[in-house]
């Protein structure tokens, strides 16, 4: 199976395409899921200790028949585990978790409480071999400039909602400069008919034999985006990653663009964002 591959702004190669775990309940089911999708070719895997499924993943990781360095496993850290000393302890628990030595892009979950402190341990890692990348997820506001001017190693990544309806250009500007690369959850609008059902998309599904999610995925490819789409199907796990044997056109890349009508599918406030999730805390 074909792959692409990002070159992040720190060295390490990134698979750009990888299985979201989101929303997966239970271990099993998640080990289930990542193992299909590594048999077909994926060889990365998103999750966070708030989805708490790492077990699962770290699981699929020790089952498979692939080794561990062709694997990308990222995951990320609450707020509830922000802060000198817990960061590093948190960090030390997720590896126990998954039962690995090592994970390949660690992400601030959220942009609440102590996360400049949180940084400087997940900083430490880095140096420590605990941790091969760091990024941020939904830090869009102007903490993430202040992040930015705060960090000795820049953000690898940011994990944001993104799609053809919410293309993200400006925030993909703001993060330029640093050379930190754009990572979209909810890519196909959570499966928003309105969005996936859109003419331009079943048109070049018509053209290209392709499914519409197919062709959205494919735009995220071409964009540049890192896209890490969820599934527990065995079908949509394999239709997902058959998306390297075709290319869109420049003109229906611009068709797709013209899509973009600035809306998201979360919708919630900064404030509504920090009083919400900012008192939950997974469970060990």
């Amino acid at each position: 199976m074909k792959h692409t591959y990002i070159n992040l702004n720190d060295g390490n190669r990134i698979p750009q395409l990888g299985l979201g775990v989101y929303q997966i309940e239970g271990d099993a089911a998640t080990k289930t899921a990542c193992l299909e999708a590594i048999a077909c070719g994926y060889r990365h895997i998103d999750t966070a200790h708030a989805y708490q499924n790492e077990r699962g993943v770290g699981e699929a990781v020790h089952e498979c028949d692939v080794n561990r360095e062709e694997l990308w496993i990222t995951s990320k850290l609450w707020p509830s585990e922000y802060g000198t000393g817990k960061t590093a302890k948190a960090i030390d628990k997720m590896l126990g978790r998954f039962g690995l030595e090592y994970i390949d892009l660690l992400l601030l979950h959220q942009q609440f409480g102590d996360y400049l402190d949180a940084w400087k341990d997940m900083e430490k890692a880095v140096a420590q071999g605990k941790v091969r990348s760091i990024g941020l997820s939904n830090f869009e506001s102007e903490r993430l400039e202040e992040l930015m001017q705060f960090a000795q190693i820049k953000p690898a990544v940011l994990q944001v909602e993104c799609h053809p309806y919410y293309g993200q250009d400006e925030l993909k500007r703001r993060i330029a400069p640093y050379g930190t690369t754009l990572e979209s959850w909810y890519p196909i609008g959570h499966g928003d008919p309105r969005l996936t059902n859109e003419p331009v998309f079943c048109r070049l599904s018509e053209k290209y034999g392709k499914s519409n999610v197919q062709i959205i995925l494919r735009w995220h490819i071409q964009k540049g985006h890192i896209v890490i789409p969820r599934s527990v199907n065995p079908q949509h796990i394999r239709e997902n990653i058959e998306i390297f044997d075709f290319s869109l056109t420049g003109e229906e890349m611009r068709e797709i663009a013209a899509l973009d009508k600035g809306k998201r599918f979360f919708n919630m406030s900064l404030a509504e964002q920090e009083r919400i999730l900012g008192a939950w805390q997974p469970a060990i």
